[in-house]
């Protein structure tokens, strides 16, 4: 099994910047982050390959978050710019350890999961 910690959460003002961190502990396949806001169902944010050559992006998120990866590290990446009240939310990171897709971007396509990581914007 592998184990996933995130690292990064916090405050930030509206229009501010923060970048999210999620090291795993072996090797995986697509990786993603979802997140998910009180009192609404978890939902998915980014995802990238393997390789890196493949990304995905929630629209609400798209042109203001940036997802990477270092497989030498086992670790990826997202960094959130121009945040907004509506981001607020638990960030959760994910792993796709088997590698049955490609490129992996739902929910149930992801069998490791983190502990999660608070991000909360102010107006």
């Amino acid at each position: 099994q592998v184990q996933l910690v995130e690292s990064g959460g916090g405050l930030v003002q509206a229009g501010g910047s923060l970048r999210l961190s999620c090291a795993a502990s072996g090797r995986t396949f697509s990786m993603g982050w979802f997140r998910q806001a009180p009192g609404k169902e978890r939902e998915f944010a980014a995802a990238i390959s393997r390789s890196g050559d493949m990304t995905s992006y929630v629209d609400s998120v798209k042109g203001r978050f940036l997802i990477s990866r270092d497989n030498a590290k086992n670790t990826v990446f997202l960094q959130m710019n121009s945040l907004n009240p509506e981001d607020t939310a638990v960030y959760y990171c994910a792993a796709d350890v088997r590698g049955v897709q490609r490129f992996a971007t739902t929910l149930w396509e992801y069998d490791s999961w983190g502990q999660g990581t608070q991000v909360t914007v102010s107006a």
